[in-house]
């Protein structure tokens, strides 16, 4: 039996915005530079290093500076696969009921979560990072309906870290397949735990994945290639991508035979 069943109120689609996707404006207001104070938001800090990094400004067209090297990240949709497995592991591939481990290219993510304040990063220990996925031919486990096998009871490929001191929090993953009606992605969830060990505040997105990788890994490597590659939601159609997800696509090292890895900085404006 699942103790942790999907919420109904996300079974019928994976594209309820949560959050707010900030403009321009509101991120560089965030950072204290455009005369406001700071409000509660996230956004993404171009800098991986530990410590403090102090954002940059220039000449920018018609603006008068350019974006600083904290940027926006924008909050996307849960979907309807969420489910507070609660499993803390880096390596997220194995069902730990079955021990059967999901096959497909090696992906080693990492997240740094940063604390943004007023024109600086610093790094964020102790959130909970949460990921889940798909795996190689398309399928979400413990959940069922939706258009895809049942796979209750199942928990292979989601798990959560919590940062290091560095903000650092890294996964040993599969690069993920495809199914109808979305682009390739991850999902993620950050929650700030409070002193009684609940959530204070929280965070969900999704990484996204360059066209041309993907193309590559699902026409190339099994078990990617017995689903196929003729995807019909790609970056540029989905709704998703399209609400600011080319600010989460990751910037991929390796190839589709060894496997990949990534990085992706969020900032958090936190109490």
């Amino acid at each position: 039996m699942n103790p942790h069943p999907v919420q109904a109120a996300h079974e019928d689609n994976d594209d309820e915005m949560v959050g707010q996707i900030l403009s321009r404006r509101r991120a560089l207001n965030l950072l204290g530079l455009g005369g406001m104070a700071l409000t509660a938001g996230l956004v993404g800090c171009a800098s991986s290093t530990s410590g403090t990094t102090t954002p940059t400004t220039g000449s920018g067209s018609g603006t008068g500076t350019t974006l600083p090297s904290c940027v926006v990240r924008p909050a996307l949709t849960e979907g309807p696969y969420w489910v507070d497995e609660r499993i803390n592991r880096s390596d997220v591939r194995s069902d730990t009921g079955t021990g059967t481990v999901s096959q497909g290219v090696p992906l080693s993510l990492e997240f740094v979560i940063s604390k943004v304040g007023t024109g600086s990063c610093t790094a964020l220990s102790g959130v909970m990072v949460d990921i889940w996925q798909c795996d190689a031919l398309g399928v979400y486990s413990d959940v069922s309906g939706n258009g895809q096998a049942t796979t209750t009871g199942r928990n292979n490929l989601r798990g959560y870290q919590l940062t290091d001191a560095n903000g650092s929090a890294k996964f040993t993953t599969i690069y993920p397949g495809w199914y109808e009606g979305r682009a390739t992605h991850v999902h993620f969830r950050l929650r700030v735990l409070s002193s009684s060990g609940g959530t204070s505040q929280e965070f969900v997105s999704q990484v996204f994945f360059d066209d041309s990788v993907s193309d590559t890994v699902y026409s190339t490597v099994s078990p990617y290639t017995s689903k196929g590659s003729s995807r019909s939601v790609r970056n540029a159609n989905d709704q998703i991508y399209r609400n600011g997800g080319s600010q989460l696509l990751l910037t991929l090292s390796g190839n589709a035979q060894s496997g990949f890895t990534a990085s992706m900085d969020v900032g958090m404006n936190i109490a």
